[in-house]
């Protein structure tokens, strides 16, 4: 067994070896809170979240960095529109990403570590760098001199020659134009902090650096996050972290975009999806299953239709899942290891679309056993089905969606009484054979998005696609 990933510094997929075997160490480049999330943001913490489970089935013991940046030039931009205190804004959006990867079914993270909480470790690291000649202060300012390190710009694949100045909001007393900012010199109204060097505010490569350093040591295994971070925020990274003496990660992850009309979806653009509004629209589950069963490298152009085939693919399994359990009289534990077809596709790069064509193959089998009434075999599918549905964390019979939260569980409680009510009319116009009557009461339902099962123990009835 071999795990094998994309490496974007390798530009190519590369057998992953740990650093320290039986241990897989991640970070994850996590949420910029000026604003709630939308579902280009969550799709990053899902990918991630499908390939730190896969690692842990496959028995490596891993821990998982999700950071937040709670300090940057747009949390402050949207202070100043908003007349409110930076910190308020951070602490709000940061309770609303939470949420968000909450009702998305994602692992809470090992360390979720706040930039604002490692302003020491930042100033340790500044000084390191301006010891060892590759970051020097001018007027308050700390920069990373891009000309003293030379493996600058390999992740991205770029010249330096042929880079433009650094937009990062501070340029006084810059050697060269292209020199980012470690530490801004502070401004009137502006948050800052103490440092030898003057008050200010951490630049944001720097924080991560920082943290990954941190909590994950001088290296670690994977660094994670969206592919529009390769170039500045992980380039930076990369030499900040390796000019201080850090090997830091060994392997580079990168997860595609959302995109709406051919564009990345953002808030500028104003084509963003909140989370907030579309787990009112659609279950959790779906969007999970929307979002993480495409290639993390591939992109994802949204659409109503799209998220309705999603919702219909995953009714498929959901429906045979709740067939078989009834048949059984009992939940039905996940298999001990899922088929070797799904772990050969999940190994190559996280071949998630490849093995979710394992779960539907078998997922069909499992209702070609219940249609010639094999109920051990209906079973035996049933419970693969599980394991690798706990692998991608769409599982159905976990406690996550069980009850799709309380008010959702309340719900669900609510609607079935009504539901069953109408169905008890509907048995007793069978009763007396008034099959017109019976017949008009099934196709209300349908109408209404309800899908009625008749089974032997009695009609039965399921959230149909829209």
């Amino acid at each position: 067994m071999t795990i094998r990933l994309y490496d974007t510094s390798a530009r190519q997929i590369r057998d992953f070896t740990p650093l320290t075997p039986g241990c897989v160490s991640i970070y994850l480049c996590g949420a910029t809170v000026q604003a709630a999330p939308h579902i280009g943001h969550i799709r990053s913490g899902l990918n991630f979240d499908i390939m730190r489970r896969w690692f842990a089935y496959r028995g490596y013991d891993v821990t998982f960095v999700r950071n937040v940046t709670d300090i940057d030039d747009k949390i402050i931009v949207k202070s100043l529109e908003q007349g409110r205190p930076w910190w308020a804004i951070g602490y709000d959006n940061e309770r609303a990403f939470n949420s968000a990867y909450d009702a998305l079914g994602c692992l809470p993270p090992t360390y979720e570590p706040r930039a604002t909480g490692h302003v020491p470790e930042m100033i340790e690291m500044m000084r390191g760098l301006i010891d060892r000649g590759h970051a020097y202060a001018a007027e308050g300012n700390v920069y990373f001199d891009v000309r003293s390190y030379e493996g600058y710009l390999s992740l991205s694949n770029q010249e330096l020659d042929n880079l433009q100045a650094a937009s990062d909001a501070a340029d006084g007393g810059k050697r060269d134009p292209r020199d980012f900012a470690l530490w801004k010199a502070v401004k009137p109204g502006e948050p800052s902090w103490e440092t030898p060097w003057g008050r200010g505010r951490p630049g944001w490569h720097l924080e991560c650096s920082a943290m990954a350093h941190k909590y994950l040591g001088r290296a670690f295994d994977v660094h994670a996050g969206g592919v529009d971070l390769i170039f500045p925020h992980h380039e930076n990274e990369i030499a900040q972290a390796k000019a201080f003496g850090d090997d830091f990660a060994a392997y580079w992850t990168h997860n595609a975009w959302v995109t709406m009309s051919g564009e990345k979806m953002s808030k500028s653009l104003g084509n963003s999806v909140l989370v907030s509004e579309m787990v009112k629209q659609w279950r959790p589950i779906v969007l999970r299953y929307y979002l993480g069963t495409p290639h993390y490298r591939s992109m994802i152009e949204y659409s109503e239709e799209s998220l309705r085939e999603a919702e219909a693919g995953f009714a498929r399994i959901e429906g045979f899942v709740q067939r078989v359990t009834e048949l059984a009289g009992k939940v039905v534990d996940p298999a001990a290891e899922v088929p070797p077809a799904f772990a050969e596709a999940m190994d190559d790069d996280l071949g998630v679309p490849q093995a979710l064509a394992i779960v539907h193959t078998t997922v069909r089998q499992g209702n070609s056993a219940l249609t010639a009434d094999d109920k051990e075999s209906a079973v035996a599918r049933l419970a693969e089905v599980r394991a690798m549905l706990g692998v991608l964390g769409l599982d159905p019979l976990d406690e996550q969606w069980a009850g799709g939260g309380e008010r959702g569980e309340d719900l669900h409680g609510v609607v079935d009484s009504l539901v069953r009510m109408v169905l008890d009319q509907r048995q007793a116009a069978r009763a007396r054979k008034d099959y017109a009557t019976a017949d008009a009461i099934r196709d209300q339902l349908q109408q209404s998005g309800l899908v009625i099962e008749d089974t032997p123990a009695g009609p039965r009835w399921e959230l149909g696609s829209r």
